[in-house]
Order: C-alpha cells, then sequence, then structure tokens
C-alpha cells in the first residue's frame, strides 16, 4: 500500500530564528546608509568650504593690481652729444660816421668783400673844411703875434742891461712873448682837430671782412656819432666763423679748449664742416645750467653764412652713470617727476629722479634709479607708496 503524504509543520522556534536575521540585516542597512550619507554630507561640505576658500583668494589676487616691469637701459660712455647752435661772424663792427656833412660817393655795397683800410665812403663836410680854414687862419696870425713879442721881448731885455727902462717893462713885454706861445699852441691844436674831422671824411674799412648792410645813401644827411645817427655799414669777419653752443653741465668736464667739433646745416645736407673748441666761459650757468662754449670753424670760401641755424656733433666721453627710460614710465607730480619701483617684497616704492636730454620717446635718466630697479611701466595715477602689486617682466606677456 502507498504510504498516505503527511504535511510538513514549522515549529515556533524555527520562526523566531528566521525573523530575527531579518530586523539585523534592516538595521545594518540603515546604518550604511546613514554613514553614507554622513560622508556625502561631509564631502559635499568640504567642497563648498574649497571653493569658498578658492574664492576668497581669488578675490584677494583680484583686488591685488598687476602691473608690468621693465628696466632701465644704460647710457655708453662715450656717446655722440648733438646741440643746437647759431653761426656768428668772428668780429662783427657797425661803422659809424666820425664827422658831420653829406654822403658824397659810397664804393661799397652789401655782400662786398673789402680789406683792411679800404675806402667805403666819403662825406662832404663843407662847414669842417671852413672851420679848418678859419683855424689856419688864426694860427698863422698867432705866430705873426708871437714873432713881434719876441722881438719886443729880446728888445726890451737888451735896454734893460742898458738900464734904459724899467724891470716892470722888461716883465711884461717877456709875459707877453710867453702869452704868445701859448696862443700859438692853442691855434695849432685846433687845426690837427679839424684836419682830423677832415680826414673823417673819408670812410674806410677797420678790418678785412664782408658788408652785410648798407644803411646810407648819396645826398643823405650825416651826423657826427653813434647816439645821432644809425650805422652807414656794418662789415662783419667771416673767416674764421664762430659758433657758439650752451653744453649741458653733464657734459662740462669733457669739453675743453682743442676738442674738436663738426657742424651741419640744412642748406648742406649731409655735408660737415670740422672746428675746433677755442674756449669755454669755464663757468656753469645757474639759469640754464650749461657751459658756454665757443667753436672756430675756417670758412675760407665764405659758404657758412653768419646767423645760420647749424646742429654741433661732439664726442664726448662722460663719466656720470646715465641711463635711459621711455616718458611713460615716469610719474610727473607736483613735487617732481618720480620712478614707481617694485622691491624684492612686491611693494613699490616712488623714486625721485633727475632728468636730462629728452629724446622724444625716451628720457636721459642722470639719477635716482640703480641698473637693478624693477621700474613699473605706464603706472598710474593713484599707484602709492608701499603698495602691493603683481608684476610682469614686459617681455613674458602672455
Amino acid at each position: 500500500m502507498a504510504e498516505e503524504a503527511v504535511p510538513k509543520t514549522t515549529t515556533n522556534a524555527e520562526t523566531g530564528i528566521s525573523g530575527g536575521g531579518v530586523k539585523k540585516s534592516g538595521k545594518l542597512i540603515l546604518i550604511v546608509l546613514a554613514v553614507v550619507f554622513i560622508a556625502a554630507a561631509a564631502v559635499a561640505f568640504s567642497i563648498r568650504l574649497g571653493e569658498k576658500h578658492a574664492l576668497a583668494k581669488e578675490t584677494e589676487t583680484l583686488a591685488v593690481p598687476s602691473v608690468i616691469v621693465i628696466q632701465a637701459k644704460p647710457e655708453p660712455p662715450q656717446q655722440e652729444l648733438v646741440l643746437p647752435s647759431t653761426l656768428e661772424a668772428y668780429t662783427e663792427s657797425p661803422i659809424y660816421a666820425r664827422t658831420s656833412g653829406y654822403l658824397a660817393r659810397w664804393y661799397k655795397d652789401i655782400g662786398s668783400r673789402v680789406e683792411k683800410g679800404q675806402l667805403l665812403a666819403d662825406i662832404d663836410t663843407p662847414e669842417v673844411d671852413q672851420e679848418l680854414m678859419q683855424a689856419r687862419a688864426a694860427r698863422d696870425q698867432a705866430a705873426a703875434q708871437l714873432n713881434l713879442a719876441k722881438t719886443s721881448a729880446e728888445r726890451w731885455e737888451t735896454l734893460r742891461k742898458m738900464d734904459a727902462v724899467a724891470q716892470q717893462e722888461t716883465d711884461e713885454r717877456s709875459s707877453g712873448y710867453t702869452q704868445g706861445q701859448a696862443a700859438l699852441a692853442s691855434a695849432t691844436a685846433n687845426v690837427r682837430r679839424l684836419e682830423q674831422l677832415e680826414s673823417f671824411k673819408h670812410i674806410y674799412a677797420p678790418f678785412s671782412g664782408v658788408i652785410t648792410r648798407r644803411n646810407t645813401d648819396i645826398g643823405a644827411l650825416i651826423n657826427a656819432g653813434s647816439s645821432a645817427n644809425q650805422e652807414l655799414f656794418v662789415i662783419a669777419q667771416v673767416s674764421p666763423i664762430r659758433v657758439y653752443v650752451d653744453v649741458p653741465e653733464i657734459y662740462a668736464p669733457s669739453v675743453r679748449p682743442g676738442l674738436s667739433a663738426t657742424i651741419e646745416l640744412p642748406g648742406y645736407p649731409g655735408q660737415k664742416f670740422a672746428g675746433n673748441v677755442a674756449r669755454t666761459a669755464d663757468a656753469i650757468d645757474p639759469a640754464t645750467r650749461t657751459l658756454r662754449t665757443e667753436i672756430d670753424v675756417p670758412n675760407r670760401d665764405g659758404k657758412l653764412f653768419a646767423g645760420s641755424y647749424a646742429q654741433v656733433y661732439f664726442g664726448v666721453t662722460v663719466t656720470t652713470a646715465r641711463m635711459s627710460l621711455p616718458v611713460n614710465a615716469l610719474l610727473f607730480r607736483a613735487e617732481g617727476p618720480r620712478a614707481a619701483v617694485v622691491g624684492p617684497d612686491g611693494k613699490v616704492h616712488l623714486k625721485p629722479v633727475t632728468i636730462g636730454r629728452d629724446y622724444g620717446t625716451d628720457v636721459e635718466i642722470l639719477g635716482g634709479l640703480e641698473a637693478s630697479d624693477s621700474i613699473v611701466l605706464n603706472p598710474s595715477d593713484s599707484l602709492e607708496e608701499g603698495q602691493v602689486v603683481r608684476t610682469t617682466k614686459a617681455g613674458n606677456q602672455s
């Protein structure tokens, strides 16, 4: 016989064990989830905190201005110094009349080259001529009176020896002779004076040169002296020709008599004329801080004209350390020009500088900076002493 199936029954003990395991697994999952949640919250908080710090750091970084820095370029000790100047005649003199009259004739006009002692003009002096004739007549009269006084004095001296006349009368005759001598000397001096005036009717060149002005013409009334009339002629000696130039104080020690120099004129482009320093003032002008220097340039062919503008070229050696700096690297303030120098600590220091020559886009710096200084290019007007900045080299910009 087949056995009948008997249903399987579960005991209470087995059921209890199985339910407890399920509860423990649920708690474990909850704990794991809580840990994960806490870890996620911690990570999120850490990320937010890092972002906050990064934002604060970035804000702080952006608050520090960025500047571009450069270094001053040293100037070579030996260089060509170029200065403006004006040509002047070596000797120039106005010529006035020494006697009065009318201009009878002139012989030289502007541009005429004359030698010393050459006749320039003649003056007609009728009044002086008449005065000279009168003076000569007065001299002849004084000479005749002197001869008479001499004869009379000698005669009375002889009579006095014979005791024929009184001593008083003899003395009077001797005194008359002495007075006659003085009168003749006076008349002779007056004749010589008028003869000299008569000689001034002929005007001669006082030195060799060129006539640069003629301010009279035939028939013009001539008055003697410089205050009564303007000059008749102006004569200038133009070989050699003088060149006056004002040398800046820093170059003054290098400029001495004998130093070679060349000049260049706009009228002769590309052509230079050689000369030498003849003399200097040996003193600095306190108003301009320059040394007045004279250069003599030969001008035998007369190509150089007095009054012309010229550029003077010197080859000088400067012992003082000099540098050049772009104009846009300087701050011009009420207390004077300043350069913004960034120190090793990243802070700005405003240094006063001494400016020399202006090259246009660059200027010469004579003092106040070191070759190693980092100088701010295009500094802002609001830049202050001690301000912290970020620097970038001029050639390292991205």
